[in-house]
């Protein structure tokens, strides 16, 4: 939920080890054209491949732990329609559960996370709406339901020891803390097959730092045996086009040669992106050592979310109209950030560039991207 874009505060968006500025990264807010609540629909395909690997989870700890109040976090929950769905899945698993098993259904608290700049307004006035629908689908049958705004890095500390017994993020992890200083790298804003390898070690380095501290924070919050289901975007090393990040960095090169952007802002700009390998991952996962790897697991989806599958050829999606879903997505997760370096009245024009690099692609390949899907156990 957390999104195709989320979440960590940075201390520097440079190349450099000066601290420079404190930015808040957030997703684009409100219910506008370009907002998140109305681009996120790839979060939610994620978190619909997620599901039968949240609710195998949900029924083991649920039928292992005697619970009465069950605590879930929704780390880097970001907002719009996605930001309860997490809530209406837990509700649904652990109503089956209760009814097959015979038991009476526990009080539920929800902490939703997520930084600061998060649009944690526009969850609070869905609120009573998706109250009333859970009321209407379960009646008297579900024991309460409390749901809590938990703002802050998950790079720090979020609970009490022994906390949560269910942690969940969906599209967070791939969000470093910062961007990994000293790179010298001045012509991309993110990684490409053709940077240099130092480049490579250092967003490896500062991903397995990242990851290892949020595993090791997270198994002080949760009680033993709790579980945990983490959703991120993914590498095959044999892609020479990673992610859309790469072509970001393409289209704010054109636009200095033009003269539309400042040469020295696009080298002063780095993303705080990864996206790990499935073995770079499990390694971190093995080293941190609190966890149980249940499941690790890569779905393949395309950079429109897969959006013409399953539609009859009458109604699909032409490659332009594919490309503009694909720039909105990626405004509604980047603007804020892009916006910050390069100002506000260069974003339509880059995007309207981006659009039109996309459909060049498109063109030539099929634009696929991996998600690893990690379901974890706090070992006792």
């Amino acid at each position: 939920m957390s999104s195709l874009i989320k979440r960590t505060q940075i201390k520097d968006l440079g190349r450099g080890g000066m601290d420079r500025q404190q930015v808040v990264l957030h997703m684009n807010p409100g219910m506008g054209d370009n907002s998140y609540a109305h681009n996120s629909i790839i979060q939610k395909r994620v978190m619909r491949e997620a599901k039968p690997i949240v609710e195998e989870s949900m029924m083991r700890l649920y039928t292992i732990i005697p619970i009465h109040c069950f605590k879930v976090a929704d780390l880097g929950c970001s907002s719009g329609p996605n930001a309860l769905q997490l809530v209406s899945n837990v509700i649904d698993i652990v109503d089956c559960s209760s009814s097959n098993l015979n038991l009476k259904p526990p009080v539920f608290q929800f902490f939703l996370n997520d930084l600061f700049g998060n649009d944690f307004n526009s969850i609070f006035k869905s609120l009573p709406q998706f109250s009333e629908i859970i009321e209407e689908k379960k009646g008297q049958k579900c024991g309460g339901c409390f749901i809590n705004a938990t703002p802050g890095t998950f790079y720090k500390r979020l609970f009490p020891n022994n906390f949560s017994h269910f942690v969940h993020s969906s599209f967070s992890l791939h969000w470093l803390s910062q961007v990994p200083k000293e790179l010298g790298n001045k012509k991309n804003i993110h990684l490409t097959s053709t940077s240099p390898p130092r480049m490579h070690k250092a967003y490896l380095a500062q991903f397995q730092k990242d990851f290892k501290l949020f595993l090791k924070l997270r198994s002080q919050e949760l009680v033993s045996k709790g579980g945990m289901v983490l959703t991120l975007f993914g590498r095959e090393e044999t892609r020479d086009m990673r992610t859309a990040w790469s072509l970001f960095g393409i289209t704010l090169n054109d636009m200095v040669l033009e003269n539309l952007i400042e040469e020295t802002k696009l080298e002063s700009f780095n993303l705080p992106l990864y996206d790990p390998t499935i073995e770079e991952a499990k390694e971190v996962i093995e080293e941190e050592g609190c966890f149980t790897l249940q499941r690790l697991e890569s779905v393949i989806m395309g950079w429109d979310g897969n959006i013409n599958e399953g539609v009859d050829d009458k109604n699909k999606l032409d490659l332009n109209m594919r490309a503009e879903f694909i720039t909105k997505q990626q405004r509604a997760a980047l603007e804020p950030l892009l916006k910050a370096q390069f100002g506000e009245n260069v974003m339509d024009e880059l995007f309207v560039r981006f659009k039109n690099k996309v459909v060049e692609l498109m063109e030539e390949k099929i634009l696929e991207f991996p998600t690893l899907i990690i379901s974890l156990i706090k070992k006792a």
